[in-house]
């Protein structure tokens, strides 16, 4: 069944995909998908590793996520900067004990985080921000590994291979290959070219490069053709399934405020 859907332009109708995989028309590879849940469906299982972009509150596709908890899938590793907080975001999974393993490098707002890594349920691979994102690079970019000097000496650097290069020692880091991932754009075409808003480009386009399946959610929706090439971010050609989320929640992850005087 294909559904139309009015674009975010209000210009032209766009033809959503809501059957299987690779429903065409005129020899054209539907990307587009009705809704989360249909856009994910057949694709999370238990035991995947999923590569997902956010950082804090900022750049989460959490109508995928949503839809990953709806799934049931269990047993995940997720390579993400964090785990969003409590209930949001990531956040969701962990409450659900969805989540077996955080590739993480930053998890300090997250209670139930903690709560579970210091039970002893949840393992946690620490990374620092440069390396997971040039490991998720790495992966999409067909490179299984690199030396960086980040982590020499401390527990990042346990466990790992280590090598001098001109005097200085480095340790191994292998790239990240995700089953599947997630990503949140602000806006998308239709053969999946995807934009970034600001500081919400973060780890996206690095975990879209990282997947051997991309799903994405974009706020804006246009029609192919209609990018201007130098100012997209993730081409289509990492972007297999995407799906329209036009009025996402704007969360802000702590509020701080002062009595007016």
């Amino acid at each position: 069944m294909n559904v139309l859907v009015v674009s975010s332009t209000g210009d032209e109708e766009i033809e959503l995909n809501a059957c299987g995989v690779g429903g065409s028309r005129g020899g054209c590879v539907k990307k587009l998908w009705h809704d989360a849940d249909a856009a994910l469906e057949g694709l999370v299982k238990d035991g995947m590793l999923l590569a997902i972009g956010g950082f804090g509150l900022c750049g989460v596709p959490e109508a995928l996520i949503e839809a990953v908890e709806r799934s049931g899938a269990r047993g995940l590793t997720v390579a993400s900067n964090n785990a969003g907080i409590d209930n949001i975001g990531l956040g969701r999974l962990l409450t659900t004990r969805q989540i077996s393993k955080m590739i993480s490098s930053y998890v300090g707002e997250n209670d139930e985080f903690e709560r579970q890594y210091l039970s002893g349920e949840l393992e946690v691979e620490f990374c620092p921000q440069g390396t997971l994102a040039e490991r998720m690079r790495a992966g999409g970019a067909g490179i299984p590994g690199f030396y960086v000097r980040t982590g020499v000496g401390t527990v990042v650097a346990e466990g790992k291979e280590q090598k001098e290069f001109g005097g200085e020692t480095h340790i191994l880091e292998l790239g990240i290959r995700a089953d599947v991932a997630l990503v949140k754009a602000w806006k998308g075409d239709t053969d999946g070219n995807l934009v970034y808003r600001r500081t919400a480009q973060n780890f996206n386009p690095a975990a879209a490069m990282s997947g051997r399946i991309t799903v994405a959610e974009v706020e804006v929706l246009v029609n192919a053709g209609e990018l201007e090439p130098e100012h997209i971010h993730t081409p289509g050609i990492y972007v297999q399934r995407m799906v329209h989320s036009p009025n996402p929640l704007k969360r802000i992850e702590r509020v701080i405020t002062r009595e007016a005087r």
